[in-house]
């Protein structure tokens, strides 16, 4: 759905969980996660888009050292679930 609206119908059908935020907000952030390529098409959590999540909690403060890929992520059960498709 994300990748084929634009960030302002996207907003408008996610506003009512957030009512405390103005829907120009929340356009704001609906845009900032589709530029960063935040939502994918696939189900496997690539190395790439792990890096990224990094690069984005690290720039947050949130991150203090980059973490190896292969210590958290496993893409066994999403290469699974694609090939039976």
């Amino acid at each position: 759905y994300v990748n084929t609206h634009s960030s302002a119908e996207i907003a408008a059908i996610i506003a009512p969980q957030f009512k405390e935020t103005d829907i120009a907000t929340i356009t704001a952030i609906v845009e900032r996660y589709k530029s960063q390529d935040t939502w994918k098409t696939s189900t496997v959590f690539t190395e790439d888009s792990f890096n990224l999540l990094q690069d984005i909690l690290t720039q947050a403060g949130e991150l203090k050292s980059p973490v190896p890929y292969s210590s958290l992520v496993t893409t066994e059960f999403s290469e699974k679930a694609l090939n039976k498709q």
